[in-house]
């Protein structure tokens, strides 16, 4: 798949970087321009790579997405978008709607927001990663999930992100049990 990852921070190039290895095409979009990003992947404007991909992650700050999707949105048309910003501080820490406004006609995905991207980078073995998505994008979210190296867990359409969202909390909750310790996971035990 060519995948653009819009964001360049740590959750964008820990998926990006996985995302490589299991053989997927990926360039990073970039509202600060060109260069290159992280493991020596190609930066370019937003727009140039949401333009040529099949899915397109959102890896920016929360307060961003609206202007990014607003943006690009006739590119999203027919395209996964997988929302994996947390918009901290208001109602709905997800963009669901603003992303299904804006471009009706992209595959939504809610996930990579519950838990530290050094879970991405380095996968503990058996962790879960919850996700909800339309329909049609949920194949594409499966099989980039288990890409990453974690066990992908549907939980129900779009409606179903605040499910998804509630996992924030917990896992917050859980890394300060824990010391501070980001590689904090969940599993399903059988």
């Amino acid at each position: 798949m060519k995948i653009a990852v819009v964001g360049t921070g740590h959750v964008g190039g820990a998926l990006g970087r996985r995302w490589r290895a299991a053989g997927h095409e990926v360039v990073y979009g970039s509202r600060a321009g060109s260069g290159m990003g992280p493991g020596g992947v190609s930066v370019v404007p937003v727009g140039d790579a949401v333009t040529g991909a099949d899915v397109v992650v959102l890896a920016v700050p929360g307060g961003a997405v609206g202007e990014v999707v607003a943006a690009n949105a006739a590119a999203l048309a027919g395209k996964v978008v997988i929302d994996a910003a947390n918009r901290f501080g208001e109602p709905e820490v997800n963009s669901q709607a603003v992303i299904a406004a804006a471009a009706p006609g992209a595959g939504y995905v809610r996930a990579f927001n519950a838990l530290g991207w050094e879970n991405f980078a380095d996968p503990p073995e058996g962790a879960v990663l919850f996700f909800a998505a339309d329909p049609g994008a949920r194949p594409v979210a499966e099989e980039l999930i288990t890409a990453v190296g974690l066990e992908p867990v549907f939980v129900g359409g779009a409606a179903a992100c605040g499910t998804v969202d509630a996992l924030l909390p917990l896992w917050f909750a859980l890394v300060q049990h824990n010391g501070g310790n980001r590689r904090v996971a969940l599993r399903i035990a059988p």
